[in-house]
């Protein structure tokens, strides 16, 4: 348990989200910088009733930089709109 309470040290990564990143493997700040926020949604979004949003996502990417989503920059946040629009709404089969 002490990995997933470092994981909810980060901001924006709550109870439920830290166990959803357990499933894949990410079990703190090091595994989650590591994988990266793409990397990370995309296997999220694997899991049955994982219930990944854009909101998730930029929730990811805050943890990574150790800021709220909602101050990314908006360049970063288009980026991430991008990003899951092409890989996750619209995935190649």
């Amino acid at each position: 348990m002490d990995n997933l309470k470092s994981l909810t040290d980060l901001p924006n990564i709550g109870k439920v989200l830290a166990e959803k990143l357990s499933l894949i493997g990410i079990n703190n700040e090091e595994d989650l910088k590591m994988k990266g926020s793409e990397q990370t949604i995309v296997e999220l979004s694997r899991l049955e009733n994982s219930g990944v949003c854009i909101n998730m996502f930029m929730a990811l990417e805050g943890a990574i930089q150790r800021i709220r989503w909602h101050h990314l920059d908006k360049e970063k946040k288009e980026q991430l709109k991008e990003f899951f629009a092409t890989f996750i709404l619209n995935p190649i089969k």
